[in-house]
């Protein structure tokens, strides 16, 4: 169905638009990234005729775009919040060399009209509290190592030594307040608490990284594969072949949720050491010639497999199925 497009190239302190009207011609606005702001882009969507049939369409590009992304969703607009590779593939595909504000957010309006991606859906309440105190633990926790590495480095003068040390004393509190919150949010909502125990009898899993799955996955229902999941991680791998010259080596594509595989890294490796259903598979990696980082690839993915299949059957890991996940 062809209807209304908006593309919306946001930055911190404002966001372009781009209409694209059944009539084609393109009308394009720059508006502040503020309440305020998305209030005029409705008076403005209003008098360019717009009804509720419009698709609007913006990058995934951390927290600028989440409030007007609420917004258009509660004003009962078609909303997709696309991942930037794709509309930068896009813009290849077209030998696009300007780039400017403007420019992104038409690109981003004929990225929509010709892909239509899919609708997004805003998580629940609970779910976008739990994404942002886990990202606020995850912002502490850089703090307090950069606090460290300056210790560490020697070169800090006494004055400003005392400062440094508080301020790690401070965020090691906070750290601790933080993961508390975390813990009693999941256990005040039976659905995450159930959730969270399911991601726990996974081996590698402890319940911090199982907050930040359910934070960053939202909703597994919205996923129909393990494989799907994966990919929004950028866990699927890349190959590069071509012809008979070209013979380079399969890597992850890292397209995708840099949280997820940042999360998954180190569950991988304890995995890798501790757990025997992952030692007996990773034999089979090693014995077909995988070297060490791909098998901690491929162990990021199956941990994620596994987190897709527990989550969708609501049944704990068992190692049995666990082997053809």
């Amino acid at each position: 169905m062809i209807r209304p497009t908006l593309g919306i190239d946001i930055a911190k302190l404002k966001f372009d638009v781009c209409l694209i009207n059944l009539d084609g011609k393109l009308r394009h606005k720059v508006f502040p990234n503020t309440a305020a702001g998305f209030s005029q882009l409705a008076v403005w969507l209003t008098k360019q005729g717009v009804m509720q049939e419009m698709h609007a369409c913006l990058e995934a590009t951390g927290t600028y775009g989440e409030a007007l992304a609420y917004y258009l969703h509660q004003d009962d607009y078609t909303v997709s919040v696309v991942n930037p590779a794709a509309v930068k593939a896009f813009a290849g595909s077209r030998l696009s060399r300007t780039k400017t504000d403007k420019v992104d957010a038409e690109l981003i309006a004929r990225f929509c009209l010709a892909q239509q991606p899919l609708a997004w859906t805003p998580p629940a309440p609970e779910v976008r509290e739990l994404q942002a105190l886990v990202r606020r633990l995850e912002s502490l926790i850089e703090m307090r190592v950069a606090e460290e590495n300056r210790l560490e480095a020697g070169s800090v003068v006494a004055a400003v030594r005392s400062s440094v040390e508080a301020h790690v004393v401070y965020l090691a509190a906070e750290i601790k307040r933080t993961e508390e919150f975390i813990r009693n949010h999941i256990d005040t909502h039976p659905t995450l608490k159930q959730q969270s125990a399911l991601l726990d009898s996974i081996p590698g899993i402890g319940k911090t990284t199982a907050a930040l799955l359910l934070a960053e996955i939202v909703d597994v229902t919205q996923y129909g594969s393990a494989r799907q999941v994966a990919a929004y991680a950028g866990l699927v791998p890349r190959e590069r072949r071509s012809g008979s010259s070209v013979r380079g080596r399969t890597r992850l594509s890292k397209i995708g949720n840099a949280r997820l595989r940042k999360a998954l890294y180190f569950p991988a490796i304890t995995a890798l050491r501790c757990s025997s259903f992952f030692k007996e598979w990773a034999t089979g990696l090693r014995e077909r010639g995988k070297c060490k980082m791909s098998v901690i690839g491929a162990a990021m993915r199956k941990l994620i497999h596994l987190a897709y299949g527990v989550l969708k059957t609501g049944k704990p890991f068992d190692p049995q199925w666990g082997k053809t996940a």
